[in-house]
């Protein structure tokens, strides 16, 4: 059987962990007689894409993402234009696609993960231009991943500190929903697309958002008083969202979103600025990817 040729872009600094061990391990646990190994390490945003752009073009069947949903995003962007196989290591502050896949969280599991070489199908979906493999939205969460983009502690603990700080100032917006051509008016503190079920650190939006279903799910988190923002976490935290009576979920396959005035999105936890009309959209089936099962 021949190998396979397979790239780990490693991203050094995601979810403030050390991954200079990283090619070693893999050399360590990797099946030789499947792959033959490279090892990239990105140097700025938008490097991990560059490089999966070249490994693609290079006969690379295999690029895996060794980082947080960031750095998953931009690798699995170019695998899915080049229909490539992604594996993922996962490394980040949340990692949200690996948990919600499955994907051991240690990164000895994962290889083995990729060793087994069981390759699934999933949708994906695109935010105006930018492709989204886990969550994209607008709100708090992306006003949060803007000002934490500049925040020198990364990591969880750094993310929450920032979260309590900024809540109390937020101002909820009025956003004009088109889901399948159907009108919403929502005044919303978030409003979450969703492919698969959690933002990261299982804190679950949408608990029944299938990645196989060519659905996306709207997630509206209604304003609601500061007091309630602990039982939000909990039913966040147990997967019970869809019972919440501050978030409202709702199917579809393209959504236009409107506001008054273009402001901070995220694209799978990181920021960008958008201007005050989105067209969201799923791709079914799109996207090859290494899974438990």
């Amino acid at each position: 059987m021949s190998k396979s040729n397979i790239l780990f872009i490693i991203n050094p600094i995601s979810g403030g962990k050390d991954k200079l061990k990283i090619p070693a391990l893999i050399d360590a646990k990797l099946d030789r007689s499947k792959f033959n190994p490279n090892f990239s390490f990105t140097e700025y945003i938008g490097h991990a894409s560059e490089i999966a752009e070249e490994a693609a073009n290079k006969n690379f069947d295999v690029i895996v993402a060794v980082g947080g949903d960031g750095t998953i995003n931009e690798v699995a962007t170019k695998v899915m234009q080049h229909g490539k196989v992604l594996g993922i290591i996962p490394f980040g502050s949340g990692n949200g696609l690996a948990r919600f896949l499955k994907i051991p969280l240690k990164p000895a599991d994962a290889i083995q993960l990729i060793n087994k070489f069981n390759v699934d199908v999933i949708d994906t979906g695109r935010f105006n231009d930018k492709c989204f493999f886990n969550m994209a939205g607008m709100g708090f969460d992306a006003h949060i991943s803007s000002v934490f983009a500049g925040n020198k502690s990364r990591g969880l603990t750094g993310y929450l500190k920032l979260g309590f700080r900024e809540v109390l100032s937020y101002k909820p917006q009025t956003y004009y929903l088109y889901i399948d051509g159907i009108k919403y008016e929502r005044k919303a503190v978030v409003i979450s697309i969703a492919n698969s079920s959690q933002y990261g650190n299982n804190a679950h939006i949408a608990p029944g958002a299938s990645i196989k279903d060519g659905l996306l799910d709207i997630c509206v988190i209604k304003e609601f008083p500061m007091y309630k923002l602990p039982v939000l976490a909990y039913e966040m935290l147990n997967a019970k969202t869809d019972q919440s009576d501050m978030v409202e979920i709702i199917k579809g396959k393209h959504i236009r979103i409107v506001r008054s005035q273009g402001d901070a999105i995220h694209i799978d936890g990181e920021p960008f600025f958008m201007g005050e009309e989105i067209e969201v959209t799923v791709a079914p089936l799109s996207l090859n990817i290494i899974t438990p099962s």
